[in-house]
């Protein structure tokens, strides 16, 4: 590696513990991943605070008391805790980053690669069995439905009209569908549905002017004009939604035949897999409906067989998606596996039954499958990558 090039792996690595890098940054640190293992060993130091902490105290004498900062915010670096169920493994933690960073700021990040560079793997790195870097995050696109049942392919249009739908206007604009309504005053009610596939995600802008963002593997029915009392939109999968307020008009989302969220004006995320054991309707903002049973800002109504109703719901871990990061904090490897398949298109299934672990923290949703799997060998899952299909071994 010449001193450019070294050069531009250091500023990459020091921004990365600061924050997301962008799509392009992301792309050349993994570039420097797939060159040498010894490259994502050290990536793999870089993200571990205690192994930081060591390195400051050999070299600095500094260590020590950084060490024990990351303690009070990592209570798990102490040791497990007896009555846990299952372990908790962290990902890249936005707390222990904050320490980390800060350690390798004093250490010097580029005298902390050379020092290590010629380290082998550590004692305990799980080694898969195949790795395919070619599996890509998911990104902006999806396909539109028209009433005739034509489809539209959105992934890569440009800005402009797609279709007349019984007056309303569908138009593509700035990566996103807008349905304009000005020419509309036919009575016929008209319905277009949004689907995004698995490693797709999209955003719309309804005939009233509410806002939806579509998760991966989900789906939205809904007319091409709002008529008559109500605005009723159906749901398949996740969305987040910013509607607006029309007190004549009450805005209706039916989630998947199971749940119906009734709302004036507010910001609301539906998460209505079919895969996932209840249906949850997390309240941002205002106030919403769901079966009947009314939510405020920061509960969550979940809907199995009744409604049960969760006071300071985590909404930094619902909205993740939606800011682009995957945040694991408190999730079962189940559930990890469910949202990486949805976004890399990926079939996940277990050798032998589900490792009962528990996760913690957030990570960007740019990283390349590749990427991941790095972050779940550190978290000491065994597992082996075939084509598209993920086996999850046992421990």
């Amino acid at each position: 590696m010449n001193t450019t090039q070294f050069d531009s792996i250091v500023s990459l690595l020091k921004k990365r513990l600061q924050g997301p890098l962008t799509t392009e940054e992301t792309v050349q640190l993994e570039q420097w991943l797939a060159e040498a293992e010894e490259n994502r060993s050290m990536l793999q130091k870089l993200d571990d605070p205690a192994v930081i902490a060591r390195e400051m105290q050999l070299i600095t004498g500094a260590g020590e008391s950084i060490y024990a900062k990351i303690q009070e915010q990592i209570p798990e670096l102490a040791g497990p805790v007896a009555d846990e169920a299952a372990p908790r493994i962290p990902f890249l933690r936005r707390g222990f980053m904050r320490y980390a960073a800060a350690a390798v700021v004093v250490l010097g990040i580029g005298t902390y690669i050379w020092l290590n560079r010629s380290e082998g793997p550590t004692p305990h790195q799980v080694v898969s069995a195949t790795t395919d870097s070619t599996i890509t995050p998911g990104r902006s696109g999806a396909i539109l439905t028209l009433a005739d049942g034509s489809q539209v392919v959105l992934d890569s249009l440009n800005n402009g009209s797609l279709a007349q739908q019984n007056g309303s206007e569908v138009i593509m604009q700035d990566g996103r569908l807008v349905y304009d309504p000005a020419a509309a005053g036919k009575t016929e009610v008209l319905y277009n549905t949004m689907t995004t596939p698995r490693g797709r995600q999209f955003e719309i802008t309804l005939p009233d002017g509410s806002h939806v963002w579509l998760n991966a593997a989900s789906s939205i029915r809904y007319p091409t004009a709002f008529t008559g009392t109500i605005r009723k939109v159906e749901l398949d999968g996740e969305a987040y939604f910013e509607v607006v307020k029309n007190a004549k008009q009450p805005f209706i989302v039916d989630a998947r035949k199971k749940s119906e969220i009734e709302v004036l004006g507010t910001s609301f995320n539906v998460s209505a897999y079919k895969n996932d054991r209840s249906l949850n309707t997390t309240l941002i903002d205002g106030s919403v409906k769901v079966n009947g049973t009314v939510i405020r800002p920061g509960q969550q109504a979940q809907v199995t067989d009744m409604v049960r109703v969760v006071n300071n719901a985590d909404t930094d871990k619902v909205m993740a998606w939606q800011r682009g990061f995957f945040n694991f904090e408190g999730a079962s490897l189940e559930e990890v596996m469910k949202q990486i398949e949805r976004w890399y298109d990926i079939e996940v299934v277990y050798a032998d039954g589900i490792p009962a672990i528990e996760f913690g923290g957030e990570f960007t949703r740019n990283m390349s499958l590749s990427g991941v799997l790095i972050a779940l060998e550190k978290a000491g899952i065994r597992y082996k990558l075939e084509g598209r299909r993920l086996i999850v071994l046992p421990e």
